[in-house]
């Protein structure tokens, strides 16, 4: 990879706090656009002498792969953005995709899964003394019940748990904490859990591990909460499923907004309000069905 994106990578990483998964992305976006701006040949990348043209030849290569607008967005928006440190930092004149265009991705519904069917997940039986059935369903319930990210579930330490208080401390995107509060029922499931963890907590304090001590990595946890939503409704069975049903369950049982939006740890409350079109969704559903006028025809 050529060194002007490693450092790029090391900036956002070490100066600007974005999570690993944005890292990540940022890396494989830059990592193929190098690849394409050089015939393979990424090393031999000359970023100063890209143009708007190059960056537009880029965009219509990747249309035509049939990657989806929403994917298009993010990649340019990583070129636009690593141009940008160019500028700031490597003496770039001009920022070759400032100026460009994509299509806007379609507005989609968060999905969520409905509570009847979350809590016969939840509810379903299970051996108390089995350490990867309580650790699988206490992994469900957290989800759930907390709302919390999939990568701040991975990252979750013995030492951020206070049962007494009965809250967690999280750390989130940007490497921002915040305290997110959960009740009895979850305070009662991690303490089952604890005492059947074998060889007690990972090695650096990890809450959750594989039998042999070690911890959880993020597509194992990814393959439980998998497993434990098929038969559901949901087209997607994922950790940012149980996130949404816990914001769009909060809303709909009166929850206020900008409390949902801090204990998802959320930077504006532009981004929580998606959830309340959610509710108002499924409000307009409830009543197609119902209301006897409802569906009148003309």
């Amino acid at each position: 990879m050529p060194k002007s994106i490693q450092s790029f990578l090391e900036y956002i990483r070490c100066e600007l706090n974005l999570s690993a998964c944005t890292v990540s992305a940022y890396s494989n976006d830059l990592a193929q656009w190098a690849d394409f701006a050089t015939a393979g040949r990424p090393d031999e990348l000359e970023p100063l002498s890209v143009t708007q043209a190059d960056v537009r030849l880029w965009v219509a290569s990747l249309s035509a792969a049939g990657l989806g607008a929403r994917s298009i967005r993010r990649k340019v928006s990583a070129l636009r953005s690593y141009y940008k440190y160019l500028c700031a930092r490597c003496g770039a004149e001009s920022n070759p995709a400032a100026e460009l265009r994509t299509a806007r991705p379609p507005k989609e519904l968060p999905v969520y899964i409905r509570p009847d069917e979350l809590n016969e997940r939840i509810d379903s039986a299970l051996d108390a003394t089995e350490f990867t059935e309580l650790r699988n369903e206490l992994i469900l319930t957290m989800f759930y019940t907390t709302g919390i990210r999939c990568s701040e579930l991975m990252n979750l330490r013995d030492c951020d748990i206070d049962l007494h208080r009965g809250e967690l401390k999280v750390l989130g995107k940007r490497n921002k904490e915040r305290i997110v509060p959960f009740g009895t029922e979850l305070s009662e499931m991690i303490q089952r859990y604890k005492q059947t963890r074998p060889g007690g907590p990972g090695q650096a304090g990890e809450l959750f591990t594989r039998g042999d001590g070690r911890a959880l990595y993020r597509k194992a946890i990814y393959n439980i909460v998998h497993r434990a939503l098929e038969g559901t409704h949901a087209r997607r069975m994922s950790p940012h499923v149980l996130r949404h049903s816990f914001a769009t369950d909060m809303l709909n049982s009166g929850a206020d907004l900008n409390a949902v939006g801090k204990l998802l740890g959320h930077a504006s409350l532009e981004t929580t309000q998606i959830y309340t079109h959610v509710t108002l969704s499924d409000l307009k559903n409830n009543y197609q069905l119902a209301h006897p006028r409802a569906q009148r025809k003309e």
